[in-house]
């Protein structure tokens, strides 16, 4: 079943009084001619290989292939246990796991795309640590994730989660807007503040240019993963405080696709400009 707008899925939820994700897995199941236990319980896998890739990319010995990044996952966690972080203990975590999943990525450990490799740590960043930092039931954060999937279709079809055809902003905004819905439902939000907390990640990220040096998945990328997170946190509690998006959250994703149509090619995933293209990334390749 393929989702046209975020309005549809307000609305699906708003009309039955339900959530989004039960709404979603319902849908869902009668699409595939599965049962709703079937896909939950796929979904719960794919939750149990992030939780995996958080362990694994935040070894302190971890290198990617390149031999560019590692450890940052390791690094961040370390500086969060100290109690010292100017976020806090509990985003410090969020922004730990994050890396690590990225990092996990960066060295070929197995992640779980969400929605793109290069995007991957945002929503388990999130999610893991509201479980483990929060105390959040493990089954509310699994079903969360039907309802990131669903924007993440709306995203797909409306705009783009794709570096190579809109930059970042379709990639680690994408993801941050995924997860920020996500979160919102999770702190008992509405449907229609689960869209309007995914309008204003879009609306922060717009612009955003994927210049990955080297061409390679890690620099910037894997820092975006942490920044992601912490744009999602803050957009969903923008709008737990009752702040709206005054820009409807398809119009935000049309505006998306539109600036991503707009960036220039060397702004897309070639590694031809932006950060790829300074004298320093140069110099790195060299090496």
């Amino acid at each position: 079943m393929k989702y046209e707008s975020i309005q549809e899925l307000v609305d699906a939820a708003t009309g039955s009084n339900e959530k989004i994700s039960t709404v979603v897995l319902r849908d869902q199941a009668a699409a595939m001619d599965k049962s709703e236990l079937e896909l939950w319980e796929k979904m719960e896998i794919d939750f149990e290989v992030m939780k995996q890739s958080v362990i694994s990319g935040g070894s302190k010995d971890l290198k990617s292939m390149s031999g560019l990044t590692g450890g940052e996952g390791f690094l961040m966690k370390e500086y969060a246990d100290k109690g010292k972080s100017l976020c806090g203990s509990f985003l410090a975590g969020a922004m730990s796991r994050a890396l690590s999943v990225s990092g996990c990525n960066a060295a070929m450990g197995r992640i779980v795309a969400a929605p793109t490799a290069g995007s991957c740590g945002i929503i388990p960043g999130c999610l893991i640590s509201m479980c483990e930092d929060r105390g959040v039931p493990e089954k509310d954060a699994i079903m969360s994730l039907f309802t990131a999937g669903a924007f993440g279709m709306v995203i797909a079809s409306r705009a783009s989660i794709a570096g190579a055809e809109g930059g970042c902003q379709a990639e680690c905004g994408s993801a941050s807007a995924m997860a920020a819905a996500a979160l919102v439902e999770l702190m008992g939000g509405t449907p229609g503040q689960c869209a309007d907390a995914c309008a204003l990640v879009i609306a922060s990220q717009l612009g955003l240019v994927c210049d990955p040096v080297g061409g390679l998945v890690e620099i910037p990328c894997i820092k975006r993963n942490a920044t992601g997170v912490m744009l999602a946190f803050s957009c969903a509690d923008m709008v737990l405080a009752g702040i709206s998006s005054k820009i409807p959250a398809d119009e935000c994703l049309d505006a998306m696709r539109e600036v991503g149509d707009a960036l220039p090619g060397s702004l897309k995933e070639t590694a031809k400009g932006g950060l790829a293209a300074t004298p320093t990334a140069l110099k790195l390749l060299k090496k």
